[in-house]
């Protein structure tokens, strides 16, 4: 399984969902989008969102902190 989540530093929903990925023992990979313009670019193309968080879970875009949904894909 594949995640990669989008954010920024500076953002509180980036953080609870990185914690609770971690609470989980998800590994994913994180994307700061105000470092990676091609990364962000790549986000806003595939989510229609410039805003963030945004999670991949294996070609699934869920923009938000959507614990119920990210639950839901990870079989969590």
């Amino acid at each position: 399984m594949i995640v990669k989540v989008y954010s920024t530093e500076f953002c509180p929903y980036c953080v609870a969902l990185k914690e609770f990925l971690h609470e989980n023992n998800i590994e994913f990979q994180e994307i700061d989008v105000t470092e990676n313009q091609k990364a962000q670019e790549e986000m806003i193309s595939r989510s229609g969102q410039m805003g963030v968080p945004v999670v991949e879970i294996d070609g699934e875009m869920i923009i938000g902190f959507d614990r119920e949904k990210i639950s839901q894909l990870l079989k969590l």
